[in-house]
């Protein structure tokens, strides 16, 4: 009862914080923000919409696994945010875009403009519902299923939760409430670990050498070139994720590019860009001590990763406040991503798909039913789901993002307009391609595809729209 009482007043006060911030409910305001956000302010608020309860549960399990190792991901990401705030934002500024999609619109045609939006509509509900599944899941199981409510109910909660305070200021508002997101997260993953140090009789300095110290805090991967976690395969594969997973995606760039100048807006990426290191040094660090406390207390450990953090903080074993700090904590950062994701589909499908971006009445509309929609896909997501959560988003973005990256690069990077009828076929093509090429890998070499799936998928994209194209002039 005690996370439910949680979760309804952390739900009020977002409530209220919406209306306080945000009196106005027009397209320009909900797809926009009127290019009035203060930079830093969107900068804060992108680190807890980028983290999600996906990292929240899933990044101190990994440790189990992989050590440290996904650091390395993570110092590539710096490259990549620095790659879109002086590559891709230069061009979206210059051409006063409200969605990306519509570049490729004036530079490849309207066939390139919908298969591109398209892409991103599946990406970004399949990529969302995965988030999200994680809060209603561990809710489901240390709450809900003892009062026997049914998991779709906990779902249909949530999400109507979200549409309830998003469905007036879109963007607007979730600049404002994202930083009060990232505050309450942050908050509660620092007290969880101050309480998991206290746990073990730690003081701050002994905690930092005793994760420091501890195997698993290995970090880099340099020996076996065959090994998913080989540091340039996660490094470069880090520089591409963040291209294609904010670049080229209008949910990250929608906040983005509500700030008032690409100045700002490159002050903005470059910041939050550099805090995700940091972030997941910390995430990681209490995974660590969580494993310590694990030998301890003489607990076994669970077979998943993901099952670590909930094991301790969401049963109540290290009290009753951690159990509060942890509700806030996966709360504030699944609906800051599930959030802004309804929002950026809400966007994308009233302005690229049916192109009447000043229709109210459309906007309101095509929110309440990709609500709906997002409850379908949680449901469908926990029914086939059966790996690590973290792993399962970025193996379905390889595949659904891989296209993106392709079109976004043959735009940026040639000459050439592709004929209209080739380019769905080469953007479902290619995704098809790089799963028989991965499975073939598996067969025949013992190898695995990693992240890097994701670049192999952009090439196979950016060869079909070569082959099938002309060159034109520019001017």
């Amino acid at each position: 009862m005690l996370i439910v009482i949680t979760i309804l007043i952390y739900f009020a006060a977002l409530y209220i914080f919406s209306r306080l911030t945000n009196k106005s409910s027009d397209n320009d305001t909900f797809f926009r923000g009127n290019r009035r956000s203060p930079w830093y302010m969107v900068a804060f608020g992108m680190v807890g919409a980028s983290i999600s309860g996906v990292t929240f549960v899933s990044v101190p399990g990994m440790v189990t696994k992989i050590d440290m190792t996904y650091l390395q991901t993570c110092l590539g990401f710096i490259l990549g945010y620095l790659a879109v705030a002086f590559f891709l934002l230069p061009v979206y500024y210059r051409h006063n875009l409200t969605t990306i999609y519509s570049y490729l619109g004036s530079r490849l045609g309207e066939t390139s403009y919908k298969t591109g939006a398209w892409f991103f509509i599946l990406s970004k509900m399949t990529g969302a519902a995965v988030r999200f599944y994680v809060v209603c899941i561990i809710l489901q199981r240390f709450v809900f299923d003892a009062v026997g409510l049914p998991f779709g109910i906990t779902v249909v909660g949530m999400v109507a939760l979200i549409w309830f305070y998003t469905r007036r200021g879109g963007i607007k508002t979730l600049v404002w409430t994202d930083t009060f997101q990232t505050t309450c997260l942050f908050t509660a993953l620092l007290l969880i670990i101050y309480n998991v140090a206290s746990e073990l009789g730690l003081s701050f300095g002994e905690a930092v050498c005793a994760v420091a110290e501890n195997p698993m805090s290995r970090i880099f991967e340099f020996d076996d070139i065959r090994s998913t976690q080989y540091f340039w395969k996660q490094f470069l594969s880090g520089i591409f994720i963040v291209i294609v997973m904010t670049g080229l995606d209008q949910d990250m760039m929608q906040k983005n590019l509500t700030c008032k100048t690409l100045r700002e807006a490159q002050k903005d990426m470059a910041t939050y860009g550099v805090a995700f290191v940091p972030a997941n040094l910390l995430f990681m660090a209490l995974g660590v001590l969580l494993v310590m406390l694990a030998q301890v207390k003489g607990v076994a450990l669970p077979a998943q990763g993901d099952e670590l953090l909930p094991m301790f903080a969401a049963s109540g074993q290290l009290g009753q406040l951690v159990v509060v700090l942890f509700t806030i904590g996966i709360v504030a950062a699944s609906f800051s991503s599930a959030d802004s994701a309804l929002t950026s589909l809400t966007t994308c499908c009233c302005v690229d798909i049916c192109q009447r971006p000043s229709d109210e009445l459309l906007r309101r509309r095509v929110h309440l039913g990709l609500s709906v929609l997002f409850v379908v896909f949680i449901l469908l997501f926990r029914a086939i789901n059966s790996t690590s959560v973290i792993d399962a988003i970025y193996i379905m973005c390889s595949y659904t993002y891989g296209p993106l990256l392709g079109l976004f690069a043959f735009a940026l990077l040639t000459r050439r307009k592709p004929f209209g009828r080739m380019v769905p076929f080469v953007a479902v093509l290619s995704p098809c391609i790089c799963y028989a090429i991965d499975r073939s890998a598996q067969t025949l070499w013992d190898y695995s595809f990693g992240y890097e799936l994701l670049m192999l998928n952009g090439f196979l994209t950016f060869l079909g729209l070569w082959l099938g194209s002309r060159k034109v002039s520019l001017l």
